[in-house]
């Protein structure tokens, strides 16, 4: 603290994987109840550093700082969904994890929008975003539907392999029944694709 030193602080996700939050500083301690006060890097203020080693101020400087709206649980319900999907995509099977995302059926705004698996499902960037801005929907059957302009659409291989082929197909979900996207949170999405 004293060094304006940063740390790195670890959460853990499941065994032997970590999230890492840095640079996190020491802000103040508590010797009586052995206790300190950490406060990740975009709270920080400049001053703290003053006296810190001026390389590091300087580097601290060359850096904007902006705040952001984060799902705090968005990395452990990436972990939960794509190890319940076995690390692909469910509507193409694309295995490349890089390449994945944990896609949510309600949404956060929703009051049963929750980072559970129930609420989740794997799928590639491309097939989320198209999930999330509705060129595709999932029904309650977990047959996937193109909206019929994007159906109808000529522009290149990947329209047409990417999206148009997967059109009418089914999902390729967990075996475990406890592990399938649950189907009225499917139905309420599907409804509101539909009605778009």
């Amino acid at each position: 603290m004293e060094l304006s030193r940063p740390l790195l602080y670890l959460i853990g996700l499941k065994k032997g994987l970590y999230d890492a939050v840095h640079p996190c500083y020491v802000t103040g301690d508590d010797p009586s109840s052995q206790s300190f006060h950490l406060m990740v890097d975009l709270r920080v203020d400049l001053a703290l550093l003053e006296g810190a080693d001026p390389g590091l101020f300087e580097a601290r400087r060359a850096y904007r700082t902006v705040a952001a709206k984060m799902r705090v649980h968005q990395q452990q319900f990436r972990i939960l969904v794509l190890d319940a999907y076995k690390d692909q995509c469910a509507m193409c099977r694309l295995r490349h994890t890089p390449l994945l995302d944990a896609a949510h059926i309600l949404p956060d705004g929703h009051p049963d929008g929750r980072p559970v698996l129930p609420n989740g499902l794997s799928l590639c960037k491309i097939h989320h975003t198209a999930y999330d801005v509705g060129i595709l929907g999932v029904d309650p059957d977990y047959r996937i539907h193109l909206r019929r302009d994007v159906l109808e659409e000529h522009d290149g291989p990947m329209l047409r392999h990417g999206l148009q082929e997967i059109h009418g197909s089914l999902l390729h979900t967990p075996k475990s029944a406890a592990k399938k996207p649950d189907r009225e949170f499917l139905s309420w999405r599907f409804e509101r694709f539909v009605a778009a």
